[in-house]
C-alpha cells in the first residue's frame, strides 16, 4: 500500500536540512544516515550518501533516475545466496 497522496513523500527532515546546506555552499562530501525510508528528491542527485544496511554503511550516489525511490532500495540489507541447485540437495 503506498503513502497518501495528501501527505506527501517521507524524508528526514534533518537529511534534507544537510542536503540543503551543502548545495548552498556547493560542498560535495558522503552523509552517513540510518534512514533507509527516506524518498529521494531531486535536490539530493549528485550527492554521496552512505546509506546503513544493518551493519554498514554503503556508499550510494544518487542519480537522476534515482528520484522518487527510497534509499533502503539502494543497500542490500539481506545476502541472497540462490536457492540450493537440484544435485546438492540432502
Amino acid at each position: 500500500m503506498s503513502r497518501s497522496s495528501k501527505k506527501g513523500p517521507f524524508v528526514q527532515e534533518r537529511l534534507i536540512a544537510r542536503i540543503e546546506a551543502m548545495n548552498a555552499s556547493g560542498e560535495k562530501r558522503m552523509l552517513k544516515t540510518w534512514s533507509r525510508s527516506s524518498t529521494i528528491f531531486p535536490e539530493m542527485v549528485g550527492h554521496t550518501i552512505a546509506v546503513h544496511d544493518g551493519r554498514k554503511h554503503v556508499p550510494v550516489f544518487i542519480s537522476e533516475s534515482m528520484v522518487g525511490h527510497k534509499l533502503g532500495e539502494f543497500a542490500p540489507s539481506r545476502l541472497y545466496r540462490g536457492h540450493a541447485a537440484t544435485g546438492r540437495r540432502r
